[in-house]
């Protein structure tokens, strides 16, 4: 039987109030050094789309490799996104799944097909994201990365 996207889960995304302090309490947890919070990436480059509208959201962002899975630390600014709709409905917590794919267009097509609909999207630097709405059945979101090919065919 085949997937709609394959089984390598690659990352799971946390939304929190608080990624300073909760990311140095991952870090404590696990041993591991404390990641660098970034900022996502500002309207002009991200370009993100909330429910197919426009939207200036940002984030700030905590990242732990944890061999092959990657935990993604999410604390929402106040306008509107994903994770400020999903946070001020669950609280803290699970986010979404992610997997890697090529032909981002032809995936959010074909989960949209399947009843699916694609609730946020955006770029940032060396790729795009999807976020698709599979909360009604899966009870979290599920994610679309796809990163740019950088093997210097142009």
């Amino acid at each position: 039987m085949s997937g709609l996207l394959g089984n390598f889960v690659t990352q799971i995304g946390i939304l929190v109030n608080d990624v300073e302090k909760v990311s140095t309490a991952y870090a404590e947890f696990f041993g591991l050094e404390k990641p660098e919070i970034i900022v996502t990436d500002t309207e002009d480059i991200a370009q993100t789309r909330h429910n197919g509208v426009a939207t200036q959201a940002r984030a700030k962002l905590a990242f732990f490799d944890m061999g092959s899975l990657q935990l993604e630390l999410i604390e929402p600014d106040h306008e509107p996104s994903t994770w400020r709709d999903y946070l001020n409905e669950h609280g803290e917590g699970p986010h979404h799944i992610a997997f890697v794919v090529e032909g981002m267009k032809e995936k959010i097509m074909l989960l949209e097909g399947k009843g699916f609909p694609l609730q946020q999207k955006g770029e940032y630097t060396g790729g795009r994201y999807a976020y698709m709405d599979t909360f009604k059945e899966l009870k979290v979101i599920v994610e679309l990365l796809e990163n740019d090919k950088d093997n210097g065919e142009e």
